[in-house]
């Protein structure tokens, strides 16, 4: 595969591509192919009719708008304008050596259109929502036009990350590119948006281009507010300091789960709002079952500090996972929010209380009261982190 160069946000351009590197385009990212050769133009080249069927057995969309001279005529521009509008995003385009490809793309560029491109659906953010959302529209309504507006080149799996941290899943199998995941009907416009302007119906992007929708799906997901825990930041992924809820740290979950010895286990939830409301209490419950089926849970103190005043936040449901509490024999703080973490003194301080009244708990000196405990230092669990929205 000859070098690709980024002449866009969704256009990129390379000298002459052959039918065997289809799947480096896929795995790339791109949704499509476009050829600007004529064929025939040198010996051996490889003609558009197979470069199209290779594209499509990859499921990449194609097409092939000959230019001959590096002089752009208005018409070269149109047609290249128009495949450009017509071609998911983002898209590879190719002749001898590149340049010519980059100079249609300026040309088409520069046509007079003021007007935003405009899709049935946008949705910013490419996550599992994201993307699930934009599969389930397609696989119900194949002809609307939906754009994703998502800029990572890699799309992670995160419900799976739970059991990555119980040893279920390799961490390997939640990663893809984000090019694998896109649907295929679905244009990805790689950048990051700047403001909503619900006005008009549209997004603005980073580089300043406007994106007009008929219905517009927001999903860019929680950012994870590390430095909201003094000293949290420090410690994580070490000092039996973990987290579910990153791509590197979730091994480590399994790792202290796999090497427990008796002491104390904490895990916390912050206050609302945070990914997925029951990933702290599932990674506490499968911590616990693994700990169970060796024999190791009576010499364990497993302590679940929520900030909220329930289990969960839906009461038909807390009947049900009380059975878990009770048959683990788990220590459930209600209204207990970290505030502080020292990882090499294994100390984890808390505020509790509520309706005005908060007392901090500070480390193993007060914060467990379980009848199971063996030591008073800390082995602390995986730790559910606090969430701020953000893109």
């Amino acid at each position: 595969m000859e070098t690709i160069t980024p002449i866009a946000p969704d256009f990129s351009v390379s000298p002459q591509v052959r039918p065997e590197d289809m799947p480096a385009i896929v795995a790339a990212g791109f949704r499509s192919v476009l050829c600007n050769r004529p064929d025939g133009e040198e010996p051996g080249q490889p003609d558009a009719a197979a470069l199209g069927h290779a594209a499509l057995e990859q499921g990449l969309a194609f097409m092939h708008v000959p230019v001959a001279s590096p002089d752009i005529a208005p018409a070269d521009a149109q047609a290249m304008r128009a495949a450009l509008d017509r071609l998911p995003k983002p898209v590879l385009a190719f002749c001898r050596s590149g340049a010519r490809s980059t100079a249609l793309h300026n040309a088409a560029m520069a046509l007079n259109d003021n007007s935003a491109a405009t899709y049935d659906v946008v949705i910013v953010g490419g996550g599992s929502a994201g993307i699930a959302c934009a599969a389930s529209l397609l696989k119900r309504r194949g002809d609307l036009s939906i754009a994703i507006i998502e800029p990572s080149d890699v799309h992670y799996y995160q419900p799976g990350w739970t059991l990555v941290g119980a040893g279920v899943f390799d961490p390997q199998t939640t990663r893809r590119t984000m090019g694998e995941v896109m649907p295929r009907k679905a244009h990805w416009i790689r950048q990051a948006v700047s403001a909503f302007h619900p006005d008009n119906s549209s997004v603005a992007l980073d580089d300043g281009t406007m994106v007009a929708y008929r219905a517009l799906v927001v999903a860019p997901g929680l950012k994870l507010d590390w430095d909201a825990i003094p000293g949290l930041p420090e410690t994580l992924g070490r000092n039996g300091v973990t987290s579910n809820y990153r791509y590197d740290l979730a091994p480590y979950t399994h790792e202290l789960v796999r090497s427990a010895a008796p002491g104390r286990a904490l895990f916390t939830q912050p206050p609302m709002p945070i990914k997925c409301a029951g990933a702290p209490q599932k990674a506490m419950y499968l911590s616990c079952h693994e700990w169970e089926k060796r024999g190791l849970l009576e010499g364990i103190d497993v302590e679940f500090h929520s900030a909220g005043p329930a289990l969960f936040g839906v009461a038909d449901y807390v009947p049900a996972l009380m059975t878990y509490i009770e048959r683990y024999g788990i220590d459930f703080r209600p209204g207990s929010k970290l505030v502080g973490v020292d990882g090499a003194a294994r100390v984890a301080r808390f505020e509790q209380g509520g309706d005005g009244e908060k007392r901090l708990s500070n480390g193993p000196s007060t914060c467990c009261t379980s009848s199971r405990r063996r030591s008073r230092r800390i082995s602390s669990g995986p730790a559910r982190l606090p969430m701020k929205a953000g893109s």
